[in-house]
C-alpha cells in the first residue's frame, strides 16, 4: 500500500477532532442540532486552517444516513464516500480553473436535479473569489433562492474579492490562524500515535515555521521525519529549515549576562559558517527577549513549563529596562541590515550594540562600572532601587519658602499698633530659611529681598515669581562650592524681623486683637473668619465640587450686620448662574461652622484684591519655579546635562 502524507491521513473527519476553531464548530453544531440550516456558508481564512475540512464534516453531517446530526457516524456509505472523495452528491469545484460564466452555468444547470443518493446536493466552491465578474452574477439568483435540497458551501482566502451582493446571502465564518500552542499538542499527538521518537523543542521549531497553518505544520512533520531517519530531533529540524536554534540565543543572552565580548562574536562566527540567516537570528532574539520580559511582568503568560524554566536565570539577570531596551536594539538592527556594507557586519554591530548599552553606570554618576575584564555579570541597580539624587545642604537651604498668603481686610477695618521692634536676632542654624535666604544672598551678591518682604501685587506677575527664583537658583552653584569653607555667620535679614512684627488688620464688630492673636490656628473657621482670612476659611470649609469653585474664586467684599457680602469676577458668573443652588449650600456651610446664621451676598464684577484661586495660581507657579531652579542647581542633574546632553523639561516637574 502506496504511504499517505499525514496531512492527508490525519485530517479531521468530525467536529470533534478538529482543533483551533471553536468558534466555527460550536455556531454549526447548534444549527444542525436544532434544524436552523442555511441554504449557503462562507469560510474564510489563511491556508492550511480546515476550510475544505469543515465543509466536508458539514456535507457528511447533511448527508449521514443515521440523519441530519452534528456528529457524523463515519462508518456508513455516505460518510466513507464522501471521505474517499466519491460521492455523487458532493461536488468540489475549482474556482481558479473553473472561474467562468459557462462554468458556473453548467453547475446550475445539475442543481436544478435531485440528490442522486444522498439527503442534500452540496457544492463546494473553493477559491470563490478567482470567479469572474459574470460568474458571480450567474450565480445570484439561485445562490439567493436556491432548490430545498441545494446547498453551497464558499470557501476563500481573500473575502475581500468576493462582492457583496454574494456576502449577503451567505453565512460568513472566519476561520482563525492555529496558535502555536495547539500545533505542538496536535503534532505531538500523531507523533504518538505513529510511534516515532521526537524533541519538544523540534516541535516548537515546526509550528513557529508553519505560520498558523496545520496543513503546513503536517507537511513540515513529514519532512522532518524524513530528514532525521524516522526521528524528530532539534537540531535536525533547526538545520532542516535553516532557522537559528536555541543555542545559538541563549549563547548570546549568557554572553550578554558575562559581559564577555568575545563570547558574542564566536556566536557570529558560528553562525557564519553554517550559513544562518542574520535576519532570522535578530527576529528569533527579538521573540525571546519578548518571552523574557513577558515572564518578568506576567509569568501566568508563559504556559510551557520548559521554556519558563529555561528563561527564568534570565528573568533575574536582566533588568526590565535593559530588555525594553534590547528589544529595540535587535528589531531596528534587522531593519538596518539591508544597509550594512554585509548582513555579518550589521549583525555583529548589533550584538556590540546591546554590549554598549548594557544597564550599567559610569563612576562619574555614582553607579557600579563593570570590572576590566567583564568576567562577572555586568549588571546596574534596578531604576526602582537605586537612591535618590541628594541635595547639598547649602542648595537645600537656599530654596525659598513658598509666599505668605496676604489678607484683603474689608473697608471697615481697624489696624492695630505695631509693636516694639525685637531686639536682634540671634544667629539660625543653616536650615533655617532667613538664614538660608541671607546667605544665598551674600554668595551670589544680588539683591533678592526675602518672600515676605515683596508686597502683594507682585505675587501676581508670574513672570516676576520665575525671575525672582531663577535668580536665586544663579547663587546656587556658588554656595554649593563654598560649603567646604567654613561659611560666615548667617545674616538675619532686618525685613525678617519686621515682617515678623506687621500688624493684622481685623474688622471692626469682631474679637478683641489680643483674642485674635491667640485664636490665629488655620483650622479654626471662626477665627479665620475673624481676621478676613477668605482664603483660609474656604479651605477650612472643606467645600466640593462646584460650590467650592465658586467660593474660589469670590473675594472678599464687606462684613456688616446686613452680613457677608463677596464679589464674583464677571469672568466665572457662570458659577453663580448654572448653579442657583450654589449660594445657598455654601451660606449653610458657613452658618454651621460658625455656629450662628449669616446672611450670604455675592455681586458680580471686576475682582479689586485677589480671590482665593488667584493666589494658589500664584503659589503653584511660584513652587513651580523653585522645584525646576532645585533641579538645574542639583549636581547629579547637571552632571546629566553635561554629559549626555540632556534637556530639562519643565512642563514635567512637579513640585513636591
Amino acid at each position: 500500500m502506496s504511504y499517505q502524507v499525514l496531512a492527508r491521513k490525519w485530517r479531521p473527519k468530525s467536529f470533534g477532532t478538529l482543533v483551533g476553531q471553536e468558534h466555527v464548530v460550536r455556531a454549526l453544531s447548534h444549527a444542525l442540532a436544532t434544524g436552523r440550516l442555511h441554504h449557503a456558508w462562507l469560510f474564510t481564512g489563511t491556508r492550511g486552517v480546515g476550510k475544505t475540512t469543515i465543509s466536508r464534516i458539514l456535507a457528511k453531517a447533511l448527508n449521514c444516513e443515521t440523519g441530519i446530526t452534528p456528529e457524523p457516524c463515519n462508518t456508513c456509505d455516505a460518510c466513507r464516500a464522501i471521505d474517499a472523495d466519491r460521492f455523487p452528491d458532493y461536488v468540489e469545484m475549482d474556482a481558479a480553473s473553473n472561474r467562468g460564466v459557462d462554468d458556473m452555468a453548467a453547475l446550475l444547470d445539475k442543481a436544478v436535479y435531485a440528490p442522486v443518493q444522498g439527503r442534500y446536493k452540496v457544492y463546494m466552491i473553493d477559491e470563490v473569489h478567482m470567479l469572474t465578474g459574470h460568474a458571480f452574477n450567474a450565480m445570484l439568483k439561485t445562490l439567493e433562492e436556491p432548490p430545498e435540497h441545494v446547498k453551497f458551501i464558499l470557501a476563500t482566502t481573500d473575502p475581500q474579492k468576493i462582492p457583496v451582493t454574494v456576502l449577503s446571502r451567505c453565512l460568513q465564518f472566519n476561520l482563525k490562524q492555529m496558535p502555536q500552542g495547539h500545533i505542538v499538542e496536535h503534532l505531538t499527538r500523531i507523533l504518538q500515535a505513529e510511534q516515532v521518537s521526537f524533541e519538544p523543542g523540534a516541535l516548537r521549531h515546526l509550528a513557529k515555521a508553519a505560520n498558523g497553518s496545520m496543513r503546513d505544520a503536517l507537511s513540515l512533520l513529514d519532512q522532518a521525519i524524513a530528514h532525521g531517519a524516522g526521528k524528530v530531533e532539534e537540531g535536525q529540524v533547526t538545520h532542516m529549515l535553516g532557522t537559528v536554534g536555541d543555542d545559538h540565543l541563549y549563547a548570546v543572552l549568557d554572553a550578554l549576562v558575562a559581559a564577555d565580548v568575545p563570547a558574542l562574536l564566536r556566536v557570529a562566527d558560528g553562525m557564519e559558517a553554517r550559513s544562518l540567516a542574520f535576519d532570522a537570528a535578530l527576529q528569533s532574539l527579538a521573540t525571546l527577549l519578548h518571552r523574557i520580559a513577558l515572564a518578568q511582568f506576567a509569568p501566568e503568560a508563559i504556559t510551557d513549563e520548559l521554556e519558563r524554566a529555561r528563561v527564568a536565570a534570565y528573568v533575574q539577570a536582566f533588568d526590565a529596562e535593559f530588555l525594553q531596551l534590547a528589544y529595540q536594539i535587535a528589531i531596528h538592527g534587522r531593519d538596518e541590515l539591508p544597509l550594512a556594507p554585509d548582513e555579518y557586519t550589521g549583525f555583529t554591530m548589533t550584538l556590540l550594540r546591546l554590549h554598549a548599552f548594557r544597564p550599567e553606570q559610569p563612576a562619574a554618576l555614582g553607579g557600579p562600572g563593570v570590572a576590566p575584564g567583564g568576567g562577572g555579570l555586568a549588571r546596574a541597580v534596578p531604576a526602582s532601587a537605586r537612591p535618590a539624587p541628594t541635595v547639598s545642604a547649602s542648595v537645600a537651604a537656599a530654596r525659598p519658602e513658598p509666599p505668605v498668603a496676604a489678607i484683603t481686610p474689608p473697608p471697615a477695618a481697624v489696624a492695630q499698633p505695631a509693636a516694639e521692634p525685637p531686639p536682634a536676632m540671634a544667629p539660625q542654624p543653616a536650615e533655617a530659611k532667613p538664614a538660608a535666604v541671607g546667605t544665598a544672598q551674600a554668595v551670589s551678591g544680588h539683591d533678592v529681598p526675602p518672600w515676605e518682604d515683596l508686597p502683594p501685587e507682585a505675587y501676581a506677575d508670574s513672570a516676576a515669581v520665575v525671575e525672582r527664583v531663577h535668580a536665586v537658583s544663579s547663587s546656587l552653584g556658588a554656595a554649593s562650592e563654598a560649603a567646604s569653607a567654613p561659611a560666615p555667620a548667617p545674616v538675619a535679614p532686618a525685613s525678617v524681623a519686621a515682617a515678623a512684627e506687621k500688624s493684622v488688620v481685623v474688622p471692626e464688630a469682631t474679637m478683641a486683637p489680643d483674642a485674635a492673636a491667640g485664636k490665629a490656628a488655620r483650622g479654626d473657621a471662626a477665627t479665620l473668619f475673624a481676621l478676613g482670612d477668605w482664603r483660609g476659611l474656604v479651605r477650612a470649609l472643606e467645600l466640593g465640587g462646584l460650590v467650592r469653585e465658586l467660593a474660589q474664586h469670590c473675594e472678599w467684599v464687606d462684613f456688616s450686620d446686613e452680613g457677608l457680602q463677596l464679589r464674583l469676577s464677571v469672568a466665572h458668573r457662570h458659577l453663580l448662574d448654572m448653579n442657583p443652588g450654589a449660594l445657598e449650600r455654601l451660606q449653610g456651610s458657613l452658618s454651621s461652622a460658625l455656629g450662628r446664621t449669616l446672611k450670604l451676598r455675592i455681586i458680580v464684577g471686576d475682582i479689586a484684591g485677589e480671590t482665593p484661586a488667584q493666589r494658589d495660581e500664584v503659589e503653584r507657579r511660584a513652587r513651580h519655579a523653585e522645584a525646576v531652579a532645585a533641579l538645574e542647581a542639583d549636581p547629579f542633574v547637571r552632571e546629566l546635562i553635561e554629559r549626555f546632553d540632556a534637556t530639562l523639561v519643565e512642563s514635567t516637574v512637579r513640585p513636591l
